[in-house]
Order: C-alpha cells, then structure tokens, then sequence
C-alpha cells in the first residue's frame, strides 16, 4: 500500500503558488513545462559596463525543469583579471523561489522595468547589490527556430532590454559603487528549447558542425541601437533582428540588416565590426563598434568545461574560476564564446553622429563566407 501512496503524493505537490494567479498557457500545473523536451529552459542574462572605468560584469540565471536542475553565475571583469560565481542546484519546485539561488538572486522588482541582482559568494570573493533600470521598453525578438535534420534544435522566444545600472560591487574587499550615469547595460529573457546540460541520445548521426551568432545591443545618449544574425555557412541568414529603442518610445523594428567585419588573425573575434538598420523606407542608421577586450562568456556558464548550462552538478553546489585576459588559446571551444566590449559610433541617415558604447557577442563554429574555414580555424587573411 505504501508504493501508491507515494505516487499520489507525489502528484499532488505539483500544484505550486503560481497555480493560484491566471499564468496557465497549457491545461498542465505550472510545475509542468508545455514542453515535454528535456532542453526546454528559461533563464535570464544581464550585462554592464562603466563608460570611465574598468568595469564589465555579467549574470546569468537558468531554470531546466525538465531536468531538475537550476543554476547561476555572476563575472567581474577589472584590471585583465575575469573573477566569477557558479550555483547550481535541484531546481525548486515552485516557480515562486526560482530565482533566489543560494548565493546569486535576480528580483523582479517592476517587470518589464526594474530588476536586481543579488550576489552573496564571499568564498569567491564576490558580493554585489546592483538594480537594472530600463532605458527603453523590452524589444521582442523575432522568434528563433531551427531543426537538425528532422530534430527540434532551437525553438524559443527572447526580449533585450536596454538600461542603467547602480548599487555596488565588492570584489576582493574592494568595493566599486556603481551609478546609473556611468553605467550602461542590457539584459535579456530567454525561454523555450535549445541544447543545454548532458547531450540526450540523438539516434543515428546527422551532420551539424556549425553555428554563427552575432548579438550587438548598443548604448548611445539619446537611444540603443540592437543587431542580431544567425547565419549559416553557406550565409543563408535564418534569424535576424534590427531595431532602435528610444527612451519612453515604443521600439522602432527595422525592415531588414547588413554587417561587415575584420576578423583578428588567428582568432573567431572581430578587429572592428560595423552592422546597418535598414528601416522601411531604405533610409540607413549606421553602428561602428571598436573592441577594447572581450569578455569570455564561459564567466557566465556559456560553454564553462566545469560549470555549463543545466548540468546537474549535485543538490548544492557553489564554486569559482578566475581568468586571465586575453586569454592564450582563443579557438579552444570553451574560449570561441565572447562578449566584446566596444567604443561605438552610431551614424544617423542625416549624417549626424553619437559616441557610445555596446557589447557585440561573437559565437563562429564552422566555415562561414566572411572569411572563417574549417571548425575552429582561425581567421587567415588572403593575399
């Protein structure tokens, strides 16, 4: 009698606080992702960046439920020196504690609006209180989908939002205050399915060495300017997102996009990079993106050879990593993934100009015709 017991009550505990507000969008508890694919996940990214100091952070917070795990991570990046914070935990059952991690919490202070990021890793020698507040409304990206061979790879849905940044870091003992008048940022939402946590069974093998991703969302004084493309390698675009955000305006989408870039030698990561919103009546806006350095997305998780994405790592787990930048073997996998933080040029149809700054995150696995050959060769330039 005690075995159908147990799974009654295990039945029963589905039913979780946000069951009791009008959230459904399937006949399932919320417990219960629509999806039954063991990659659906949800997760939150934020970035920020001084505009007169040595200063780059990023977080990341992910909920897998289909595989019962949760996990976070928060990176500094100063003085050439990448220190960063790994959780990873079972996931909690009610979505209501979902994003209060031992030692990383995201609150949803306003949404849509206002977040914050609390971080409590002394061991790592980290701590921070820092509040996201938007600069423009979130953008809805155009919806991601992709399928290898006959497989579901990516299916998900992503806003970007752009904003300002205060609170306090303290690294090392050194507290670093931040303001919302140096301190630019954006942050996004991701949720639905994509590869994450211990590769699943596939059956029989299908050719997919490939993946080309460029992200630039860019801070100017009086607007933020957004680029993405996934491409293949062929470049045959399959995904694509332009837009201008103007603070208390609805996001302007633009018709369509173009880019152009300098590889480094020997590297995936871009010497210069430029990208064009073309808007509805073919007038042109302009973005020059100038690196200064590139943040190593494996901070945050991204590709992390001990702490990635939605792997489960045991009940409660805690850890650390500090790298050195630039790091001495950028086409090793876990070091392709970057963030590169720019001085930007934003050139308006008028000819009228802004200086600013942005992120531009590079992912180039596979050949591609701007130059890239092989999986992970570095650029070569031709005579």
């Amino acid at each position: 009698m005690t075995e159908p017991a147990a799974r009654l009550t295990t039945v029963r505990l589905v039913l979780t606080s946000y069951d009791d507000f009008p959230l459904h969008q399937c006949s399932m508890p919320i417990a219960h992702s629509a999806s039954a694919d063991l990659n659906h996940y949800d997760r939150y990214f934020f970035n920020g960046y001084s505009r007169t100091d040595d200063l780059y952070f990023g977080a990341a917070m992910g909920l897998y439920p289909n595989r019962h795990v949760a996990d976070a991570a928060f990176c500094v990046v100063r003085g050439g020196r990448q220190t960063s914070v790994f959780r990873s935990q079972r996931a909690p059952l009610d979505r209501m504690h979902a994003t209060r991690l031992e030692a990383i919490e995201v609150h949803v202070v306003e949404p849509l609006k206002v977040l914050r990021v609390v971080v409590e890793a002394p061991d790592q020698g980290v701590r921070a209180d820092l509040t996201f507040e938007h600069r423009s409304p979130a953008i809805e990206e155009a919806h991601f989908f992709q399928r290898a061979g006959v497989r579901v790879l990516f299916d998900y849905t992503r806003l970007t939002q752009f904003g300002t940044w205060s609170g306090w870091i303290e690294l090392d003992g050194e507290r670093i205050d931040v303001h919302p008048d140096d301190v630019w940022g954006s942050r996004d939402r991701s949720w639905g399915v994509r590869p994450i946590g211990e590769p699943s069974p596939t059956g029989a093998p299908i050719p997919f060495a490939q993946f080309f991703w460029l992200w630039a969302p860019t801070n100017f004084p009086s607007l933020s300017t957004h680029f993405d493309v996934n491409e293949y390698g062929d470049g045959r675009r399959w995904h694509e997102t332009g837009t201008i955000a103007r603070p208390g305006q609805e996001p302007h989408m633009m018709r369509t996009v173009e880019w152009r870039v300098q590889w480094r030698p020997g590297t995936r990561w871009a010497d210069s990079f430029e990208y064009d919103l073309v808007d509805w009546d073919g007038t042109v806006t302009t973005v020059q993106m100038r690196p200064r350095y590139e943040f190593q997305m494996r901070g945050i998780g991204y590709g992390n050879p001990e702490f990635g994405h939605g792997y489960w790592k045991g009940e409660s787990v805690t850890g650390g990593e500090r790298l050195a930048l630039p790091v001495d073997t950028p086409l090793a996998r876990e070091h392709v993934h970057v963030q590169a933080l720019c001085d930007a040029t934003l050139i308006l149809p008028d000819g009228r100009t802004e200086e600013g700054m942005g992120i531009l995150e590079q992912l180039a696995i596979g050949p591609h015709p701007s130059g890239l050959v092989g999986i992970l060769d570095g650029y070569a330039p031709t005579s």
